[in-house]
């Protein structure tokens, strides 16, 4: 029987200091006596997520650098304790069974934490014997997975000479060497070359169909889009959308983005952009997260950098191109540059917040 995950309003707050400015030494002079004394800061990764995912599922957790992925992953894996709210694998609530989840858990870390001083075939029988599985069906299952991740001719030499590349499907292969019900793999394709990342996509669609629950982070869109059957889109902790690949994509307004930058800002251009057909919302670059519908144009307000720019959320792209060219001609304003989009993960993300997933 596959097992699913949930989440109800967890939240987590890091207080860890900042490390010191440089500047020689160890810095006891700044923390002596407690009138020099900091308060701690309070970094919010988690702010009340929620999410529930289906016994048998790929689920995906799509987000830039720091939006809470990896620290979700802590809590579900037991490495990491919630400041508040609750989390179960399956029937198991994580912090008050630990046990009985680690045994029901698959974890690859956003880094590699191998042993150097053992081969490849010997992690894998290794982590095999802390799961009490016997030694002729570790040894069975260690050859499969060296096999079927294509590190057999190295199975036998110590992993300290292992490419990037290596060393994370070796991650992967010890995950599975107990056959977990769920699957942890945080950031897997990061840092991998094309070819190893579509084999790796491969294995974890294999691992799938045979009942498995599998959640995995990434900020690459097209990873979320060709692996996961639903995905939720975080940001600052919190969750901005969720749903299939598929809905997410419609719910774009118009699907398609067109980035414009002109010489200069023009509230009146942007107004009759709007009036385009085709066009479902305008948006000064500058105000992202205000809608420009028709009367509720945000003002122009050029940055420091100068960045005169606007998105056009619209049911078309390369036609409405001649026809905004002839409305910035007519306002007397240059058109300088455009980009077009089609419905994609990216811009739904763009939309919600205004800013890249890569940023």
């Amino acid at each position: 029987m596959s097992t699913g995950i949930r989440t109800r309003d967890l939240c987590k707050i890091y207080t860890s200091p900042p490390p010191l400015a440089s500047g020689g030494g160890f810095g006891f002079g700044a923390a002596r006596g407690k009138k020099n004394k900091q308060p701690k800061p309070k970094i919010v990764a988690l702010d009340g997520l929620s999410l529930e995912v289906a016994p048998g599922g790929i689920f995906g957790l799509l987000g830039p650098n720091g939006a809470g992925k990896s620290t979700t992953v802590g809590i579900l894996t037991t490495r990491v304790r919630p400041t508040s709210g609750q989390a179960w694998i399956g029937e198991h609530d994580v912090w008050a069974e630990q046990v009985a989840v680690k045994r029901l858990i698959g974890v690859v870390q956003q880094r590699p934490n191998l042993d150097f001083s053992l081969t490849a075939r010997e992690i894998l029988l290794f982590h095999g014997a802390y799961f009490g599985i016997d030694s002729r069906e570790r040894a069975k299952r260690a050859e499969t997975l060296l096999d079927r991740f294509k590190l057999t001719d190295r199975a036998d030499q110590m992993v300290r000479g292992f490419s990037g590349g290596m060393m994370q499907r070796l991650s992967i292969a010890r995950a599975m060497m107990h056959d977990p019900q769920v699957l942890f793999l945080d950031e897997p394709s990061a840092g991998l070359d094309p070819q190893t990342r579509l084999l790796l996509w491969e294995i974890i669609r294999e691992y799938n169909q045979s009942g498995k629950t599998i959640l995995l982070t990434t900020h690459n869109m097209e990873e979320a889009d060709a692996l996961c059957q639903r995905l939720a889109i975080i940001d600052h902790g919190r969750n901005i959308a969720l749903g299939t690949p598929a809905e997410l994509k419609a719910s774009v307004p118009g699907g398609y983005l067109l980035r414009l930058r002109f010489g200069r800002h023009s509230p009146e251009l942007l107004q009759r952009l709007q009036t385009l057909a085709g066009v479902r919302e305008v948006r000064a670059k500058n105000d992202a997260n205000a809608s420009a519908n028709a009367g509720a144009i945000p003002a122009a307000n050029p940055n420091a950098n100068g960045d005169n720019s606007a998105d056009v959320y619209a049911d078309r792209g390369g036609s409405l191109v001649s026809e905004i060219a002839n409305l910035a001609s007519g306002a007397s304003v240059e058109l300088c540059d455009v980009h077009i989009s089609e419905p994609s993960l990216e811009n739904l993300f763009l939309h919600h917040t205004g800013r890249s997933l890569r940023d």
